[in-house]
């Protein structure tokens, strides 16, 4: 009798662990990335179009840093402020008070040379006409533009939730999710929202980083003040709350009192 008791225990015991297996795992094909991509695969490369350039275009509403710099300082006058020293002392307010913003009509008004069309180029493209712009009055000077308001906003099941700021003109989604640590155990990797303003109001594009072809979505490249949201995966709400862990842990404590009253 003793004999069928333990073997009732055991196998008790194997069930509760089993069942705690289950609930507290996520399987690999919710959590891989690019699962696909062997469909692709073609001389060892898989090779997709982008969708959308790599490279942000500036957009009336953009805040641009510029800074001219020139051997010859006694010429540069003009354009001598505090925007030097302020981006030197790290200071993202600082940068932001002496940009100069896109017009609606897609200008900067800059000292000296006046109004330049810059919506629809890209920061290099900005960075080359002014800087063409500017040598047509000064000679020996060196044009810095960088894009000021290129922020995005990383929410729901990622590891670090938050805004980031980027300094360099093209992220696309997969390096923004890195910088916040990679998504969480529970995320949905196939249903991560991309929330994006138009010029009627916002988009939403709806993104599968579990298939191939997220490399060819529009929503692939993120652009100034996108918001990636994360949802999380139904299993989390099973595991967390509606999983009785209460009365797994009770039941192999009173299992393990039995075994040792037998003893």
């Amino acid at each position: 009798m003793k004999q069928g008791i333990r073997l009732k225990i055991k196998q008790l015991l194997i069930l509760a662990a089993a069942m705690l297996l289950v609930s507290s795992c996520v399987s690999m094909k919710k959590v891989r990335y690019l699962q696909d991509s062997a469909d692709y695969l073609k001389d060892n490369k898989i090779e997709f179009k982008n969708e959308s350039s790599p490279y942000y275009k500036v957009q009336p509403g953009d805040n641009l840093y510029v800074d001219v710099s020139s051997l010859d300082s006694k010429n540069m006058n003009p354009f001598e402020s505090n925007q030097r020293v302020s981006y030197q002392n790290n200071s993202e307010m600082s940068v932001y008070l002496n940009s100069y913003m896109v017009s609606d009509s897609g200008y900067i008004n800059f000292p000296v040379v006046g109004k330049i069309q810059v919506a629809g180029l890209t920061v290099t493209e900005v960075k080359d006409k002014v800087q063409a712009t500017v040598n047509e009055f000064y000679q020996l000077t060196t044009v810095t533009v960088k894009l000021v308001n290129f922020k995005i906003s990383l929410l729901g099941e990622v590891v670090r939730p938050g805004t980031y700021m980027v300094y360099q003109e093209s992220i696309n989604i997969l390096q923004a999710i890195s910088m916040a640590g990679d998504l969480a155990p529970y995320g949905d990797r196939s249903n991560i929202m991309i929330i994006r303003k138009s010029e009627d109001g916002s988009l939403v594009y709806t993104v599968n980083l579990r298939k191939a072809n997220i490399l060819e979505s529009p929503a692939y490249y993120l652009q100034p003040d996108d918001i990636v949201y994360v949802e999380p995966l139904k299993s989390k709400n099973y595991a967390f709350t509606a999983f009785p862990y209460a009365v797994i842990f009770s039941t192999i404590t009173t299992t393990l009192l039995i075994i040792n009253f037998f003893k």
